[in-house]
């Protein structure tokens, strides 16, 4: 890996590490601070919420800013949140770090797309977003167990300190190794704002929320699933995670793969497998060998769909690629959150847990109208 990417893949792995560590040692945190865990479930959303706001908001606000500097300040931001996080001497200051330190991931994720695309060559546009998206995988897979472990053996804020240091390495490595670019936008704020009345990039976000929302709504309640349907006992989860983290792994490339060679075919193609994959998986998911062979496949098909997805808005939204990716990944945050109230309520007002598989398979394959519609509205003659 060039050593350019290499420092953006780190830059992602110790935000995506920041933003799931959390639910590893909130009881860690919860007795420290003498507060409930849903009190302390609450640092989770705020990171989140940091993403939703900070998507749209610092992205219009920093467009004219020349990218290298642009990533330096936004990196330097996260590393500030963490450690205060670490520092913190309440709750309230805790929550408040976290909030910040989540309102530049989804700007610095849609820079270091746009950034890596643009050195890429046009065949490889998708397989270089792969690997930038790699630092995602790598930071659920491995970089929340550690966390988590380093937590509960030297104290939370330990934890917050190891991601602070691991920013402040991929600081250096972003002031080295990354190119001097202009800013991508050259309008006002406003006129990088029209990009959005663009169809197009409506319904590449479109795709992006509604593709995703049927397997998070399947993976937020995992555990529950592998365990109450599954019948797998609560100390194996660990190890099918790290099954389903292997096949994200796996999918990523594969997708990024795929979509260098016909994008929007593969696109169709994989959400169409996520569907079948997710209905077998309500079909057999009490049979053990199964589940596991399942839980790999999800993994697979998962984030096998994302390069795509990420390639089409860039291509889409042209003028203003960067607002339009750091909007595009606002959505997926508040998709994500739609799907946690959804899973909940299938569960405990709706047909019960065994059918969220089932409404996962539903609604991936809804996002399949989505698709055809990006396709046909590509395929359309231009107006001489």
């Amino acid at each position: 890996m060039p050593p350019v990417l290499f420092s953006l893949v780190l830059v992602v792995f110790s935000f995506t590490t920041g933003e799931f560590v959390i639910v590893g040692i909130l009881p860690d945190v919860a007795a420290d601070l003498l507060v409930s865990i849903p009190d302390a479930g609450l640092l989770v959303t705020a990171y989140a919420l940091g993403m939703i706001v900070g998507g749209p908001v610092v992205t219009a606000l920093t467009a004219r800013v020349a990218r290298k500097p642009l990533m330096v300040g936004l990196v330097g931001v996260s590393l500030l949140g963490n450690a205060a996080s670490a520092a913190a001497p309440n709750y309230a200051v805790l929550l408040v770090s976290r909030f910040v330190a989540g309102l530049v991931v989804a700007t610095f994720f849609a820079v270091a797309i746009a950034t890596a695309v643009s050195l890429a060559p046009a065949a490889k546009q998708a397989s270089t977003v792969a690997k930038v998206a790699l630092g995602m995988n790598l930071g659920m897979i491995l970089g929340t167990p550690i966390g988590t472990s380093i937590g509960h053996n030297a104290g939370w804020r330990a934890t917050f300190a190891t991601i602070a240091g691991l920013t402040a390495v991929a600081l250096v490595l972003v002031l080295v190794f990354v190119p001097v670019q202009p800013a991508v936008a050259s309008s006002s704020v406003l006129g990088e704002l029209r990009v959005f009345a663009d169809r197009g990039v409506l319904l590449a976000i479109a795709l992006t929320a509604l593709g995703n929302v049927g397997v998070v709504t399947v993976f937020s309640y995992i555990t529950p699933l592998l365990v109450d349907i599954g019948g797998f006992a609560a100390g194996t989860v660990p190890v099918l995670l790290l099954v389903y983290g292997v096949g994200a792994v796996v999918g990523n490339f594969l997708g990024g793969w795929l979509a260098d060679r016909a994008r929007m075919p593969a696109l169709i193609g994989l959400l169409t497998a996520l569907a079948l994959d997710l209905l077998v998986f309500w079909l057999v998911g009490g049979m053990q060998v199964a589940a596991v062979i399942l839980t790999f496949s999800t993994g697979v098909l998962a984030f096998a769909i994302i390069p795509g997805m990420q390639t089409q808005v860039v291509v889409a939204a042209s003028a203003a690629p960067t607002l339009a990716v750091a909007v595009n990944a606002s959505g997926f945050q508040l998709a994500a959150a739609f799907a946690g109230w959804f899973g909940g309520w299938i569960i405990g007002s709706g047909p019960g847990l065994r059918s969220l598989h089932l409404a996962g398979a539903v609604l991936t394959a809804a996002s399949l109208a989505i698709a055809f519609l990006v396709v046909h509205r590509d395929r359309r003659p231009v107006a001489a």
